[in-house]
C-alpha cells in the first residue's frame, strides 16, 4: 500500500526556514518524480516542486523560486523541501506525491495522500 507521511512543518516567522521530509513506501522510489504540494485554506491543492528520479532535474513554481530547494535520498525513500525566506503566503499544508509528467502538468501519481504538514508563516 502506498503510503506518504510528511513531517518538519511548524509556526515561523517572515523570513525564517523550515525543511520538509517525505517519507514514502508501498512503490519503487527510485523509479518516479516526487513532488511537493500545497494547499491553503479554502484554496485547491497545487504543485510547489518537483525532482526526477536521481535528482538530475528540479521544477519550481515561480512564487518559490530561490527560495525553495526540493532534494531526495532513494536510499531513505525520502524527499525534502528546504524553505527559506518564509512569506505569509506559504502558509498551507505541504503534501508530497509521486509524479507522473513534468513540470507545471505534472500531475500526482497516486490517490492516496498523507496527512500533510502544516506550515504557518506568521508574525
Amino acid at each position: 500500500q502506498v503510503q506518504f507521511v510528511e513531517s518538519g512543518g511548524g509556526l515561523v516567522q517572515p523570513g525564517g526556514s523550515l525543511r520538509l521530509s517525505c517519507a514514502a513506501s508501498g512503490f519503487s522510489f527510485d523509479l518516479y518524480h516526487m513532488n511537493w504540494y500545497r494547499q491553503a485554506p479554502g484554496k485547491e491543492r497545487h504543485l510547489v516542486a518537483s525532482i526526477s528520479s536521481i535528482s538530475e532535474n528540479t521544477y519550481y513554481v515561480d512564487s518559490v523560486k530561490g527560495r525553495f530547494t526540493i532534494s531526495r535520498d532513494n536510499a531513505k525513500n525520502t524527499v525534502y523541501l528546504q524553505m527559506n525566506s518564509l512569506k505569509p503566503e506559504d502558509t498551507a499544508v505541504y503534501y508530497c506525491n509521486a509524479g507522473l509528467g513534468w513540470g507545471h502538468g505534472s500531475r500526482p501519481k497516486y490517490s492516496d495522500w498523507g496527512q500533510g504538514t502544516q506550515v504557518t508563516v506568521s508574525s
